[in-house]
């Protein structure tokens, strides 16, 4: 699969008069020295691979016991009955992060040192998320939880960020299905062990945060322990980040980079239908179990379960096959299709048995998508030198979705509502119809890549 390695912007020298060659005739220039370059792709053995999961274990471990659990706990410890706080302090925080990750990516990118260019990321990530687990931990106030998470999740975003960038730095095409499948299944089993680990300090508030990420910081620091980086001074020749780098760190030009903006596109669409699809999901089941919202929670937890292991064997399945066969975009057309399957089933489920099938699929068919379009993303990255800032470009192609979805599908499913019954069915197969365009634009308009 043909990649573009270009360098991105180029520092060219005034031009000087070229002495003669021998023959009389003008002298080549010089060639010019590329700003930023990217080191050579090698093929990565187990410890490495070992390791980077650790990593991205570790990485995972910290943000997501937070966003899943223990953030829940300390808005009702300040805030009881008031369960709306807890989406002003993390939809604000992810906010902040969305801004600031392309400038970071830049950064980043662009970082001198003989730690190299992802490694300075994953340590001061590490203690920035750090500060802001203990100052939600000890903050009186939700408002100053807010803060605190705003501080924390910008730290373990930026971790778990130069993580990824590391992959795009060094990992060949033919494993990158394999190894993004195997870090998927990572970030799917994270907050599961992590909720069970804060569980056993449940009486400790401190404990609640600070366990689960000092234990996901020392995972993330090992990494560049035993695999080091390599110093970047020799990858990276400008002299830093200009106002110009940091404003047209948003944007790509889609005409020059068509792969890339398909893909983008088939991402967005895609994760718009998924959003759609899990937004209201407590709501939908205890409608369509006609069970107070109270008691649906075991029942999703038990879903949950078993969809972590549908999503693990998703992620391996399509990511080992994908590098097997040569072909991404297979995958992801599969992946979407299974989507629909999922969510047509849950759209017409009024039994448990029929919800569980539904919601079992859609986490199979998310992560056959998810892994295998990552293998793809990096892939098609216009410049593998900055990786940094294009993988947070890529970023916005989720994180949109995911502000957008649930401003919308409460409209959707007021159409057409009776007697009280909110309108459900439309919903997921709006959801349906959109992971099918998602996974359709990025097989048939993305061709650089089987």
């Amino acid at each position: 699969m043909p990649h573009d390695d270009q360098d991105i912007s180029v520092a060219v020298p005034s031009p000087t008069p070229s002495a003669p060659d021998l023959d009389g005739s003008p002298a080549e220039p010089p060639a010019p020295v590329p700003e930023v370059e990217a080191p050579p792709l090698q093929t990565v053995d187990r410890a490495y691979l070992t390791w980077l999961l650790i990593a991205s274990f570790g990485g995972s471990l910290a943000l997501m016991v937070p966003l899943s659990y223990s953030l829940a706990l300390r808005i009702s410890d300040l805030a009881p009955g008031h369960e709306e706080q807890l989406g002003y302090v993390t939809g604000s925080a992810q906010f902040v992060y969305l801004v600031l990750s392309p400038m970071i990516g830049v950064w980043s990118d662009r970082t001198r040192s003989r730690l190299g260019r992802r490694t300075p990321f994953m340590i001061a990530g590490s203690v920035l998320g750090m500060v802001g687990l203990l100052g939600v931990a000890l903050a009186p106030t939700v408002l100053l939880v807010g803060l605190a998470w705003a501080v924390g999740m910008i730290g373990w975003s930026t971790t778990g960020q130069a993580i990824q960038n590391v992959q795009a730095d060094r990992v060949p095409e033919e494993q990158r299905g394999r190894i993004s499948a195997l870090t998927s299944v990572m970030t799917q089993i994270a907050p599961v062990l992590g909720i069970g680990l804060a569980y056993t300090v449940a009486s400790s508030t401190l404990l609640v945060f600070l366990l689960p990420g000092l234990l996901g910081a020392v995972l993330v620091v090992l990494f560049p322990f035993f695999k080091p980086e390599g110093d970047s001074r020799a990858l990276v020749h400008t002299g830093g980040v200009t106002l110009r780098n940091l404003v047209t760190s948003y944007g790509f030009n889609p005409r020059k980079y068509p792969d890339f903006g398909w893909n983008w596109l088939g991402r967005f669409v895609f994760f718009m239908g998924l959003y759609f699809n899990t937004t209201f999901g407590t709501f939908f089941y205890a409608q369509r179990l006609d069970m107070p919202v109270k008691e649906v929670a075991g029942i999703v937890a038990a879903i949950g379960v078993i969809g972590v292991l549908a999503a693990t064997g998703g992620a391996i399945g399509g990511g080992f096959l994908s590098d097997k066969l040569g072909r991404r975009k297979l995958f992801t057309l599969i992946g979407s299709a299974l989507f629909v399957v999922g969510a047509v089933t849950e759209a017409f489920a009024y039994s448990l048995p029929q919800l569980i099938v539904g919601a079992v699929v859609m986490q199979l068919a998310i992560a056959v998508f998810s892994a295998v379009d990552l293998a793809i993303v990096f892939a098609v990255l216009p410049d593998r030198a900055q990786a940094g800032r294009y993988l947070a470009v890529v970023a916005f192609s989720q994180k949109i979705p995911s502000a957008l979805a649930p401003l919308i599908a409460p409209l959707v499913i007021t159409v057409g509502a009776t007697g009280g019954q909110k309108n459900y069915t439309e919903l997921y197969l709006m959801g349906a119809v959109l992971a099918l365009v998602g996974g359709l634009i990025v097989k048939f308009k993305v061709k650089s890549v089987r």
